[in-house]
């Protein structure tokens, strides 16, 4: 069967497992909340997942009652719903943070993207993220969201 005719409740399974996408991402259905960035946190591969629910447990005692998405295979975090802060994405080597007005953040992330408000966080295993990260969530959370 093609990707194309799977079902959606199967789409991206193999097995009932995630499929990993280039680069390791997990393929997971779009969704609101909290279950799906679970899965998505659950299907990340090696030590990409401690990764992950670091982030999430940083951006949860932040934020308390943040909204969470996964979209084109990617948690999102925001305010309100469909107004997202930042979010975060499985490469080969390192998770990539993505903060959507991160330009307004001090001191700035080091990843530069083709849109100016747009900056970037690479983590890559054995990186010590945590504190500097935390303040970036704080910062981030009380800027206005992107709409997406």
């Amino acid at each position: 069967m093609t990707g194309k005719t799977k079902s959606k409740e199967n789409a991206g399974k193999a097995d009932g497992k995630p499929v990993l996408l280039l680069g390791g991402n997990p393929q997971i259905a779009k969704g609101y909340g909290d279950e799906p960035v679970q899965a998505y946190i659950a299907a990340m591969p090696e030590w990409k997942q401690d990764v992950g629910r670091k982030l999430d447990k940083i951006i949860e005692s932040v934020v308390p009652g943040v909204e969470k998405a996964v979209k084109w295979n990617t948690p999102f975090y925001g305010n309100e719903r469909d107004y997202w802060f930042l979010s975060f994405h499985v490469f080969t080597r390192y998770v990539k943070v993505t903060f959507f007005r991160g330009s307004s953040l001090k001191p700035m992330p080091a990843g530069t993207s083709k849109y100016p408000d747009v900056r970037y966080l690479d983590i890559y295993e054995g990186d010590d993220f945590e504190d500097q990260f935390t303040e970036w969530v704080k910062q981030a959370s009380k800027l206005p969201g992107e709409k997406m």
